[in-house]
């Protein structure tokens, strides 16, 4: 696949410190930085987003996230390698970013069960992290943005 845009700092340069404020207020929001990129995994995966897949594996690695729980994001309901606020964290991410078609989205069940692990500051900055992966998600799709480039 190429990327059909082939200047990426052709962009406009206000966007990418937008990008680098929200990173920023991400980062603040006292949220371990590992679960952060499983959250930005399972939303990449649900997009099908291959450039944020791989981007959001390295970034794993790179916290220190182990193979064995990378590999079953995908399945984390049935994997036993998940504690019980990385499951609200990873069921919110799913019910935000499966909006289309009527799905029910974020139930008061998920958002209660995210509150029981998380502060309001830190439930805001996971929603933020599913928020803009979903951005990325889009425009990298739109793209065609290949797998292959880390970008941090």
């Amino acid at each position: 696949m190429e990327n059909r845009l082939k200047n990426r700092n052709a962009n406009n340069p206000d966007l990418w410190t937008a990008i680098r404020h929200l990173h920023k207020a991400i980062a603040a929001g006292g949220v371990d930085p590992k679960l952060l990129t499983l959250v930005h995994l399972r939303v990449s995966q649900i997009n099908g987003c291959s450039a944020c897949v791989y981007a959001s594996v390295a970034a794993a690695r790179k916290a220190g996230e182990t193979d064995e729980r990378l590999h079953q994001v995908v399945a984390w309901r049935e994997a036993p390698f998940y504690t019980g606020a990385e499951r609200a964290a990873l069921a919110l991410a799913e019910a935000a970013t499966r909006l289309q078609d009527g799905a029910e989205g974020v139930t008061d069940e998920i958002w209660d069960e995210a509150g029981a692990h998380f502060t309001e500051e830190q439930i805001g900055a996971i929603n933020l992290e599913i928020a803009l992966t979903n951005f990325y998600n889009r425009i990298n799709r739109t793209i065609k943005e290949p797998a292959g480039q880390t970008w941090g």
